[in-house]
């Protein structure tokens, strides 16, 4: 890849956020499906509260995201991302000091945080500042990286546990985040060109948009909830999901596992296609591969690696279609506002799916959940297909 800003390769600059972004994902967003066990065991605090930690930090991603969006427009995703990789230092390094259950959710408050600055929203947002329309490749390359979340740091959160216990295992992701995470930021990713124009662009909202891109918009937002609700109750409870199938918890991670490299085969396969198809195809098979798989997962037919696999498929799709599609619909003037105004309806479904979910497992048992998961994709693809319809009309 040829260089660009600040005379760094795009190659350069996607290999350091992706490095970032294994992290940043592993150790907030797919924490728990490790940890939870082990804290609630360790601490005796009710499971639905521990979750309810990760419920909070997601409530506070969502209140933050519009305004982080704002301020990638305005500043450029450098010094965002380099906070949050402080944010997620600060947060982990709160849990692992936990003496009680009110220490331990303010530490969520500052993962949140860290969740909001340092996600994908943050990152794709920065790509959108230094490549403009010609993003969408970057995006789709940093994705290839990000697969790797669970791959990484499940196993990895798995053997800290063993060795230094949950509370160990936060202050190694705290260290972590100060020794790597933050010298990529501040070493290889450069400034974000052009700073005057972005002086009066947060002025960009949905009242700027057309009808029919009002419309648009609201529509991908019900997606983005759906969508959202889905992987996040995944992400958390999987693992217990799995368990329900008579797996016992190293089997589980393992057949898991599978999850982060078929994300990654599906991303390939979108690289592969150079960009010739609109994003909506990639959001459609991407629906598409999440209702499937999970059909067959929640029908327990034997395979549940192969099924996995297929709902990684789509996952990975997704993580590209979610900011592609606005990228081509709404174009790239004022890409980092309007992603942030996207990602606060899908945070706060994050938020609050896994605690609803862990309510229903308790209640009517994993093959409960399981259905419910097929019914919320199912209505996804409806939805997609209704993008379809007014982008037609």
């Amino acid at each position: 890849m040829p260089p660009d800003s600040g005379g760094r390769s795009r190659l350069t600059v996607i290999s350091a956020l992706g490095i970032v972004e294994i992290f940043a994902w592993g150790t907030s967003f797919h924490l728990l499906a490790v940890l939870a066990g082990p804290i609630s065991r360790d601490t005796g605090w009710p499971l639905t509260w521990i979750v309810g930690g990760f419920t909070l930090g997601l409530i506070v991603a969502a209140l933050a995201s519009p305004q982080v969006g704002v301020k990638i427009d305005r500043y450029g995703g450098r010094p965002v991302l380099a906070s949050a990789a402080l944010l997620f230092a600060s947060g982990h390094i709160v849990l692992g000091l936990a003496p009680s259950l009110p220490v331990y959710l303010a530490g969520w408050l500052l993962l949140g945080l860290g969740m909001a600055c340092g996600l994908y929203d943050s990152a794709f947002a920065a790509l959108g500042q230094l490549y403009g329309a010609r993003a969408r490749m970057a995006i789709t390359y940093l994705t290839l990286w990000g697969g790797f979340a669970t791959t990484v740091c499940w196993p990895l959160s798995g053997f800290l546990v063993d060795q230094l216990g949950w509370r160990g295992t936060c202050f190694a992701y705290a260290g972590l985040h100060l020794v790597i995470s933050l010298p990529l930021v501040l070493g290889l990713i450069p400034s974000a060109p052009g700073r005057a124009h972005r002086a009066s662009a947060p002025r960009a909202m949905t009242g700027s948009l057309s009808p029919r891109e009002q419309r648009t918009f609201l529509l991908f937002a019900a997606v983005l909830i759906l969508s959202g609700a889905i992987l996040s109750i995944v992400a958390v409870h999987l693992l217990i999901l799995l368990q329900g199938h008579g797996m016992l918890m190293a089997s589980a991670i393992a057949a898991a596992a599978v999850i982060g490299p078929a994300k990654v085969a599906t991303r390939v396969m979108e690289i592969a296609g150079r960009g010739r198809h609109h994003p909506l195809w990639t959001l459609t098979a991407a629906s598409a591969a999440i209702a499937l798989g999970l059909l067959l997962l929640a029908a327990r037919v034997p395979g549940v690696g192969i099924w996995l696999a297929i709902y990684g498929g789509g996952n990975g799709l997704y993580s590209i279609a979610r900011s592609t599609v606005p990228l081509a619909l709404f174009g790239h003037e004022h890409y980092a506002v309007l992603n942030g105004r996207l990602a606060r309806p899908a945070w706060i479904a994050q938020a609050f799916s896994p605690s609803l979910a862990a309510f229903l497992l308790t209640q009517a048992g994993p093959d409960a959940l399981w259905r419910v998961l097929f019914i919320l994709a199912l209505t996804n693809a409806c939805l997609v297909g209704a993008l379809w319809w007014i982008r037609k009309a």
